[in-house]
């Protein structure tokens, strides 16, 4: 296939959506909220076959999965994206110059954005909802991982495309293989923004090789830090939820910092963690806290891949720290810039920590499990940026659109 084809046509497709009305782009989200569902047996007769390639013990397994409840809850975010109010032709400043001349600034789309993503075929619908009430074209480029879940993705949303009268081309994906992907990041005057969803891999590779410019996403190393003037209660829910809740994903809990003074209470927040079998990685002191009162077969020594790994699996490092001050640190040392969290009953030393944690998401007695456009009230989201350039965070409808400015005036000529 000709990817410049492929470009010039997304392209081609980003100037027709301009043209569509906001009523059109919810009819269009509507009908394929139905279709998904009414074409879910395809969907996931695809994604089985993707399943049968990979093992269950591979921690991406679980983001490859689809069931039925998935596609019931990825129909639900289509909905509630088209109950979303447009982001577009929002005027976020206008002021009069004492020429009589008028200045508007205007929320438009982007254009054409590339999203490259491993796999995770879910990801298909949530870009194209979002592109498509953002007024965008995207171009899609799945791993090999998830090519048969991808691809009837693909093909059912070009399908409503068509029976609803809207460019196909709306939404592409890229052919297999790593040519393809540095084509797209390389598509210079056709193609305004790459955003990668996936590992430190990808995102590393992302920023090394596109010309085209990029928001990082994706990759998140997260901690929870339990103060001196934690409460147990909270800490053992909030600790259990970062964790297990779904392990393989980027808000998860990856290193539990306590304070030296709590370790007595290591036992107890870390028991909801037992039934699932959660391998803990702990420092010295909290070995000793630990051992005993938690696995043995469950209970190893941290070492020094222990700390800063994403683990994207039912394993957990643990650091004892002497102060806030000392958990800021290690937070510092280690972080992604993605979620980070503190339990504590103490105002002072959660404002401090709010202040000080550089971070996307930084969470006081909440788990980081909430990182998420929907959770957040945004709908779907594309990503959760981990950088400070024009977006930080969940990326949904409002981070996807940039802004011009609009000029009107009666004549207005500026002086020699």
């Amino acid at each position: 296939m000709n990817t410049e084809n492929i470009f010039s046509k997304a392209r081609a497709a980003s100037v027709s959506l301009s043209l569509m009305s906001e009523e059109q782009i919810n009819s269009i989200l509507l009908r394929l909220a139905d279709m998904l569902l009414d074409g879910a047996d395809g969907i996931l007769a695809a994604n089985r076959l993707d399943l049968g390639r990979m093992s269950p013990d591979n921690p991406m397994y679980d983001r490859l999965l689809l069931d039925r409840n998935r596609l019931e809850g990825i129909a639900a975010d289509i909905r509630n994206v088209a109950a979303l109010p447009s982001p577009l032709g929002i005027t976020l400043d206008s002021r009069v110059r004492p020429n009589g001349m008028e200045i508007r600034k205007v929320s438009v789309p982007f254009g054409v954005i590339g999203i490259i993503y491993e796999a995770r075929p879910n990801v298909g619908f949530d870009v194209f909802s979002l592109c498509l009430k953002s007024g965008n074209a995207c171009i899609l480029k799945g791993g090999s991982d998830a090519a048969c879940s991808n691809d009837a993705i693909v093909l059912l949303i070009r399908s409503c495309l068509e029976e609803c009268g809207a460019d196909m081309n709306t939404v592409t994906m890229m052919p297999a293989g790593r040519e393809s992907t540095a084509e797209l990041l390389n598509a210079t005057g056709y193609v305004d923004l790459i955003i990668p969803r996936g590992g430190r891999g990808l995102i590393d590779y992302v920023r090394q090789n596109a010309k085209v410019p990029v928001i990082e996403t994706g990759a998140g190393i997260c901690h929870t830090y339990f103060d001196k003037d934690g409460d147990v209660v909270k800490g053992e829910a909030i600790i259990t939820n970062a964790k297990t809740r779904r392990v393989s994903v980027c808000n998860a809990l990856d290193c539990l910092i306590v304070h030296k003074d709590r370790l007595a209470d290591l036992p107890a927040l870390c028991s909801g963690l037992v039934a699932h079998n959660v391998i803990i990685y702990a420092d010295a002191r909290a070995y000793d806290a630990l051992e005993g009162h938690y696995p043995q077969a469950l209970l190893q020594h941290a070492d020094e891949h222990s700390f800063g790994t994403e683990f994207l699996s039912y394993r957990m490092a643990v650091r004892t720290v002497d102060s806030p001050d000392d958990a800021i640190s290690h937070i510092s040392r280690y972080t992604s810039h993605h979620s980070e969290a503190i339990i504590s009953e103490n105002p002072d030393t959660v404002s401090l920590f709010q202040k000080m944690v550089d971070a996307a998401c930084v969470y006081a007695n909440v788990s980081t499990a909430f990182t998420d456009g929907a959770q957040f009230g945004l709908g779907a989201e594309i990503g959760i940026s981990t950088q400070k350039l024009h977006a930080r965070g969940p990326m949904a409808l409002r981070e996807l659109t940039t802004y011009k400015y609009l000029i009107t005036g009666s004549g207005q000529t500026r002086p020699v």
